[in-house]
């Protein structure tokens, strides 16, 4: 059962490492779904109205509509669309802070040979109660997965199996991580 503390005249909640641990499992279970679905509406659902993600390279998107807007471009265009599952390698709950800090692995899809090409990144959520999240921050190097993509593009090209998108990509954004 969560405790309400105050800091700042703002009431806080701590949860027990066992309701962290449940959420983050709904969190795993509904990411695994969208993967499959490519119903990335429904992942920005699981963050409250005035949730933040932090992604190092994007910048901070504030609110569930601007998660929702940007992670749908994200996920639907190369690379992102290219990734076939988000599994969490490890993670840690932490009551003291409602987080759970994890490393996701973000491999993508077969080139055509049974390569297993991506690259993982470590994630921090901080839980909100009734299943939503208030905040994620994914921590990662954008020159590893730029150059997963280009060794995905590029051993799809030698396969045979690079998209239109993909190769798009690989003539412009590639270009950097030849």
């Amino acid at each position: 059962m969560s405790e309400k503390f105050s800091v700042d005249g703002v009431d806080e909640a701590v949860f027990t490492a066992e309701e962290l641990d449940a959420a983050f499992q709904q969190f795993e279970k509904t990411v695994a779904e969208v993967a499959v679905s490519g119903d990335w509406e429904r992942w920005a659902d699981q963050f409250t109205e005035d949730a933040d993600y932090i992604e190092h390279a994007m910048g901070t998107f504030k609110g569930r509509d601007a998660i929702k807007t940007w992670i749908c471009k994200t996920m639907r265009s190369f690379p992102g669309n290219h990734m076939v599952a988000f599994p969490s390698l490890w993670h840690v709950v932490d009551p003291s802070t409602s987080r759970v800090i994890c490393e996701i692995d973000n491999p993508m899809r077969d080139p055509g040979d049974g390569s297993v090409i991506g690259a993982t990144n470590i994630t921090i959520l901080t839980y909100a109660g009734d299943g939503l999240w208030s905040c994620e921050e994914d921590v990662y190097n954008p020159m590893k997965f730029g150059q997963a993509s280009m060794d995905w593009c590029k051993k799809a090209q030698e396969l045979g199996t690079l998209t239109d998108e993909a190769k798009a990509w690989m003539d412009t954004s590639g270009k950097f991580f030849r």
